[in-house]
């Protein structure tokens, strides 16, 4: 069989001048389809929104982490990022370097958080909430305010102002000089405070109500072994903030959704869990009582920059 032979070469330049020719003939507008990637994502922006030690980190997110979600799905473009304290020291020096966009501090850290540049725009209902409860167990020979002499009471910190300013100062009224009659224990949350009444390690222990009746719930066998002794007169309950350069849009929308949680299933069920009505509108002249107060528990019981 014969073979075809290659071109001669004297074709050869010809060859090379017409693919050169092609290769320099711009392609017209008509002849070129841009292709493009699907459109980026809108940003998200993320605001980090601060909750006082109302529980241990744990349960703080498992009450609070849903209603961060439910933020960002009220309010397009942003996105809400809990951020849990270890303590209330550890916290503060968070609020008060104002590292959170967002805050639910408690009332004496209200106060302090004005003079830093926050400001409330609500606060926690039911301010009849808002006391201070002394636990005792049920099988404690306690039957006055006398016989804690001597023993030691726990507190979650010492700026917890229901559960730890408002016992001292009803104690102290009462006729107990709390600096030097008992022993003070700060022992970092509510639920320790409630344990170490429990395990028998202090004589009473203090905590306010919602903290109370979520653990008391969640562990009948404490519910069963403890009692509330004595509770304390109400002040305003834990306020909502927001940094002086937040958007006051964006803290409107936040104020609007927190304040509906009630009005539907899913706000009725987290509200439940956290042993709170509702959320409510406030503002700074709202803590005008605790103001008040403060300055008559430095005078009366002792200093608040320290145990």
């Amino acid at each position: 069989m014969k073979r075809s032979s290659p071109p001669s070469l004297p074709l050869l330049p010809t060859l090379l001048a017409l693919l050169m020719l092609l290769a320099c003939t711009p392609v017209s507008e008509s002849d070129y389809s841009p292709e493009y990637g699907s459109a980026p994502a809108a940003a998200v922006r993320e605001y980090l929104f601060g909750v006082h030690p109302l529980h241990n980190p744990e349960r703080l997110n498992e009450l609070f982490g849903p209603i961060m979600d439910y933020l960002g799905e009220r309010i397009p473009g942003v996105r809400f990022r809990l951020e849990a304290s270890r303590n209330y020291a550890a916290f503060e020096d968070k609020l008060y370097g104002r590292r959170f966009d967002f805050a639910l501090p408690n009332p004496y850290q209200t106060v302090k958080a004005l003079e830093r540049g926050y400001r409330v725009f609500g606060k926690m209902g039911n301010d009849e909430d808002f006391r201070g409860i002394i636990l005792v167990r049920k099988d404690s020979p306690i039957r006055d305010i006398a016989d804690l002499e001597g023993g030691a009471i726990s507190f979650p910190a010492p700026t917890a102002l229901a559960a730890a300013m408002l016992p001292q100062y009803y104690l102290q009224t009462h006729g107990l000089d709390v600096m030097k009659d008992v022993e003070l224990r700060y022992v970092g949350s509510q639920e320790s405070s409630i344990m170490n009444v429990y395990l028998g390690q202090v004589a009473a222990g203090a905590t306010w109500p919602p903290p109370w009746r979520a653990f008391a719930k969640e562990h009948p066998e404490v519910d069963a072994a403890l009692k509330v002794m004595w509770q304390t007169a109400p002040l305003p309950n834990n306020s909502l903030m927001a940094r002086d350069d937040m958007d006051p849009n964006l803290v409107a929308q936040v104020g609007t959704a927190l304040f509906g949680l009630q009005e539907h299933a899913r706000g009725k069920v987290w509200l439940e869990r956290m042993a709170v009505v509702s959320f409510v509108p406030a503002d700074e002249h709202s803590y005008a009582p605790v103001r008040d107060f403060l300055e008559e528990f430095r005078r009366t019981v002792r200093p608040l920059e320290g145990p």
